[in-house]
């Protein structure tokens, strides 16, 4: 990945994402340089969700329909409940999630998102971790392989698959054939994956 001021960033989100997942990756990702786009189901703009109620609404600059993989260094998925829950059922979505790990991208999904990291089945055969309430989804989803392991942690060494619930969590940088992390600014937390 080229350096984040020369890099162009995707986040995709919907209605019910978590304000602050994706407002501070946003800010913080602008502020070091990155050209970043917000992609959502429909045009407009999408609400988040904040200290249980609706947020500040966010402009989409592009639909999913609009999306070019290859335009973009890395993807954000900002949690929430509401927001992952709906993507991982949007084929849209998921293909696009899908072609980032498939082409060995950064991708990087906060509290909830790995749900859709689940849905494609980035996480078979990696060593994971992720909020905790979604621990058993995580778990399941690497069974198959049997050596799919969920760690309790926010920092695992590459080749992982990481995800944390609060904005401060602490990140590594470093990268790896198997795993792409880092590359994103201090004060987010993330799951990163590539094929």
């Amino acid at each position: 990945m080229p350096s984040i001021n020369k890099s162009r960033i995707l986040i995709m989100a919907t209605h019910g994402f978590e304000q602050s997942e994706l407002v501070k990756p946003l800010e913080q990702l602008k502020a070091k340089g990155a050209k970043v786009d917000v992609a959502a189901p429909e045009a407009g703009q999408i609400k988040g969700w904040c200290d249980n109620n609706w947020g500040t609404p966010v402009d989409v600059d592009l639909t999913l329909d609009a999306v070019k993989v290859g335009d973009y260094e890395a993807l954000v998925l900002p949690g929430g409940v509401m927001n992952p829950d709906k993507l991982r059922i949007n084929d849209k979505a998921l293909a696009i999630v899908k072609a980032f790990v498939e082409s060995g991208k950064v991708v990087a999904a906060i509290c909830h998102a790995p749900w859709l990291l689940v849905e494609t089945g980035a996480v078979k055969d990696r060593e994971v971790t992720s909020f905790v309430s979604i621990r058993t989804d995580v778990i399941n989803a690497g069974a198959a392989g049997s050596t799919s392991r969920w760690r309790p942690r926010t920092a695992l060494s590459p080749p992982a698959i990481r995800a944390t619930s609060t904005p401060s969590s602490p990140r590594s940088s470093k990268r790896s054939k198997k795993a792409n992390t880092g590359a994103l600014p201090d004060g987010h937390h993330e799951a990163a994956a590539n094929s």
